[in-house]
């Protein structure tokens, strides 16, 4: 889907960390009860104010967002340079095509810095959505977050210059 003449994609700036972290909440709970017990989506969500835990990658990511009418609807981080660290999307905003196209943006950055390889630990939610971008599976890991356990899918692109 294309974006609308009133969206751009612009790079994350520190003023934007709070909303980013909101927006990393309301995707969880808006989106995780399809995937997700309540249990798995309260210890996540969590992570959003656990002090250190999304703290390193915005401060040295590099990221984009989304902005739709002057709010931010999504978010990406790339943290190191081969890894697509952090892709969340507000529930209100979901299938308009903001974060295939967030993909996208760190996919070309990505060639125009030379790596040719990237890699990301998908959720449930998003594992099809880096299928159809063509991401390829390495493997299922099982992670724990406050002691809650977790599938995640290990995946990576080769990109084409």
């Amino acid at each position: 889907m294309s974006l609308f003449n009133e969206v751009e994609i612009r790079s994350i700036k520190p003023n934007d960390y709070m909303t980013l972290r909101e927006i990393y909440v309301d995707a969880i709970q808006s989106r995780g009860l399809n995937f997700y017990s309540r249990e798995q989506i309260n210890a996540w969500a969590s992570l959003a104010v656990l002090p250190g835990a999304l703290d390193s990658v915005f401060e040295f990511g590099k990221g984009w967002v989304i902005v739709e009418q002057k709010i931010i609807q999504a978010f990406v981080v790339s943290y190191p340079a081969n890894r697509l660290a952090l892709l969340y999307c507000r529930g209100s905003a979901g299938r308009r095509g903001y974060a295939s196209a967030l993909i996208r943006r760190v996919e070309s950055v990505a060639v125009k810095n030379g790596i040719i390889n990237l890699t990301t630990e998908a959720s449930c939610f998003s594992y099809r959505l880096f299928l159809k971008s063509g991401w390829h599976l390495l493997s299922v890991e099982k992670i724990y977050i406050g002691g809650v356990a977790f599938d995640r899918y290990l995946m990576s692109k080769k990109l084409q210059a």
